[in-house]
C-alpha cells in the first residue's frame, strides 16, 4: 500500500513519467510489472494513467506534454479543450501538436507534431495543459481543414453554443480570425475563403452542414430568421424561404429524447406555422443532414414547387 501511494504521489494530474518513479528510487526491474499489477494502463511509452482514471483526451494529451514540454496541444485537440465543435471527434483523431522549437524528430503512437513557429499570444493554459489559444487554433483549423470542418468549428466558436451539456460563450469575434490571417502562412487563401462563408448566426454543426449542402444546390434560404405570431411570441428559425413561406428546421440529435423536450418541440412547431411568414414547415434531423443530405434537398424542393 505504501508503494502505491508513493506511485501516486509522483504522478502530475494523473499521469506517472517511468523517469520520475525510476529518480524516486524505483528499481527498472520490476517497475513495469508492478504498476500493471496495480492497474497503471499505458498511454506512451513511458508514462502512464493511474489507476481508476479513464484515459481520457485531457490525460492522453498530458502525458505526451510531459514526456515533451515543448510541444503544445494544436489543431483539433486544442479544439477539444476549448469545447469547440468538430466534424470529426477529437478522440478519433491523432493528438495533435505543435513544435515552436521547430527540433521534433521523434515518434509517438497516436500523435501528429507540426513544426511551426508560435508567437508568445499564441499560446494559452487549460486544463493544466499548454495549448493554441482560440484565435490561432482556427486559424490553424481554417489552413487544415476541408472547408465543411473549418465551418463547423468557426461558426461554433465564434457564437454561444451548448457543448458537452454546458453553454459556452463565444470564444473569438471574426474580426480577430481575419486580423490573424493577414500573416503570409500556408493555406492562407482557402482560409480566407472559408472565412467569408462563415455564418455567425448559426445554431449547430448540423445547420451550417444544411446551409452548405443547401448552397451547393443552388437554394439560398435566409438564416436564424426572427418572427413573431400574432400574439407577439418570438420565434427563431433555421432557415426561411420567405417569398414562398417555407420554413425548414434542424432538429438536434436530443430530438424527443424526453417529455419534456417533446412538448417543447411540439409548442414550437405550433408556434411557427401561426406566423404569417412560415406557411410550411420542413423539418429534418442531424442524421438526415449528415447522411441523407440529397433527401433533405429533394424535399426542400418539393416543397418550394408546392408553394408556387
Amino acid at each position: 500500500m505504501e508503494e502505491r501511494k508513493a506511485l501516486r504521489e509522483l504522478a502530475q494530474g494523473g499521469v506517472l513519467l517511468t523517469c520520475r518513479a525510476l529518480e524516486s528510487g524505483w528499481p527498472a526491474r520490476g517497475l513495469t510489472r508492478a504498476l500493471r499489477a496495480e492497474g497503471w494502463e499505458r498511454l506512451q511509452g513511458g508514462a502512464w494513467a493511474e489507476p481508476g482514471r479513464a484515459p481520457d483526451l485531457p490525460t492522453r494529451l498530458r502525458a505526451v506534454q510531459l514526456l515533451n514540454p515543448r510541444l503544445v496541444v494544436s489543431h483539433r485537440s486544442a479544439a477539444a479543450l476549448w469545447r469547440i465543435e468538430t466534424l470529426a471527434p477529437a478522440a478519433a483523431a491523432p493528438l495533435e501538436f505543435i513544435d515552436p522549437a521547430l527540433s521534433f524528430r521523434g515518434k509517438a503512437r497516436g500523435v501528429r507534431v507540426r513544426r511551426m513557429l508560435l508567437d508568445c499570444r499564441d499560446v494559452a493554459l487549460r486544463h493544466g495543459l499548454r495549448l493554441t489559444s482560440p484565435v490561432r487554433t482556427l486559424t490553424d483549423l481554417l489552413r487544415t481543414l476541408p472547408r465543411d470542418d473549418a465551418l463547423v468549428a468557426l461558426e461554433s466558436a465564434v457564437t454561444y453554443r451548448r457543448v458537452g451539456g454546458a453553454r459556452r460563450a463565444p470564444l473569438a469575434g471574426l474580426d480577430l480570425v481575419g486580423a490573424a490571417l493577414a500573416s503570409p502562412a500556408q493555406g492562407l487563401a482557402r482560409a480566407r475563403r472559408w472565412l467569408d462563408l462563415c455564418d455567425p448566426r448559426a445554431g449547430s454543426p448540423a445547420e451550417t452542414i444544411a446551409r452548405m449542402r443547401m448552397a451547393e444546390a443552388a437554394l439560398r434560404p435566409e438564416s436564424q430568421v426572427e418572427l413573431f405570431t400574432p400574439l407577439g411570441r418570438r420565434v427563431v428559425l433555421d432557415f426561411l424561404f420567405r417569398r414562398e413561406g417555407l420554413a425548414v428546421e434542424i432538429e438536434g440529435y436530443a430530438y424527443h429524447g424526453t417529455p419534456e423536450a417533446h412538448r417543447r418541440d411540439v409548442s414550437r412547431f405550433n408556434q411557427v406555422i401561426q406566423c404569417p411568414e412560415g406557411r410550411t414547415l420542413l423539418r429534418f434531423t442531424a442524421q438526415d443532414v449528415f447522411h441523407h443530405p440529397d433527401r433533405m434537398i429533394s424535399e426542400t424542393r418539393a416543397a418550394l414547387l408546392a408553394s408556387e
